[in-house]
C-alpha cells in the first residue's frame, strides 16, 4: 500500500454554522450569482391536451409536407415542427415552447400511444357480440394499465392520431 497519499483531517477543515442566524449560508463561494440561479432554475410547465393537440398537428403537418417530402434532417425537421406549434394562433399570449421541448413532449406521447394502440388492437380482437365502441375503450384501458402499471392518460393524443398511419 502506498503512504504517500496525502491525509486531510475533516473535523478541522469544516468552519462553524450558527444555525440560529437568519442570515443563510453559502458553501463553497461568498454568495450566489444571482444571474447564475436565475437562469438555472426554470418553471416545469405542464403540456395541457390543446397544446398536445397542436403538436400532433405540427408533427402530422410536417410529415406530411409533399412538396419537402423526406428530404430533410432531423434538425430541420424539427425546427418546422416548432415553428409551426409556436406559430398557432390557439397559443397566443402564451411562453413559446422550445425545440427540445417538443421534442420530448412528442417522444412520450408518441411511445405511450403506440403502447395503448397495441392493447387497443388486441381488445378488438377479442371483441364479444354486443360491445359498443365504449366497452372496448373500457377494456383496451384496462388492458394498458395491467400491461404497464399506470393509467392511460393520453386519450386526447390516441383520438387524433388513430386514423393516422404514422
Amino acid at each position: 500500500m502506498d503512504n504517500t497519499t496525502s491525509y486531510v483531517n475533516l473535523l478541522y477543515s469544516q468552519s462553524s454554522v450558527d444555525l440560529e442566524s437568519p442570515e443563510p449560508v453559502w458553501f463553497g463561494s461568498q454568495g450566489p450569482d444571482e444571474s447564475v440561479v436565475e437562469s438555472a432554475v426554470k418553471e416545469r410547465r405542464k403540456w395541457s391536451p390543446k397544446e398536445d393537440k397542436i403538436l400532433i398537428g405540427a408533427w402530422l403537418n410536417t410529415s406530411k409536407d409533399h412538396v419537402v417530402g423526406n428530404e430533410q434532417k432531423a434538425g430541420v425537421f424539427w425546427k418546422r415542427i416548432v415553428d409551426y406549434y409556436n406559430a398557432s394562433p390557439h397559443l397566443v399570449g402564451t411562453v413559446p415552447r422550445e425545440l427540445g421541448q417538443c421534442k420530448q413532449r412528442w417522444a412520450r406521447i408518441n411511445e405511450q400511444v403506440c403502447k395503448f394502440v397495441g392493447c387497443y388492437n388486441a381488445v378488438l380482437r377479442e371483441q364479444k357480440n354486443g360491445q359498443n365502441d365504449d366497452d372496448v375503450m373500457k377494456a383496451a384501458l384496462d388492458y394498458y394499465f395491467n400491461a404497464y402499471f399506470v393509467k392511460f392518460s393520453l386519450k386526447h393524443a390516441w383520438r387524433e392520431l388513430r386514423h393516422d398511419q404514422k
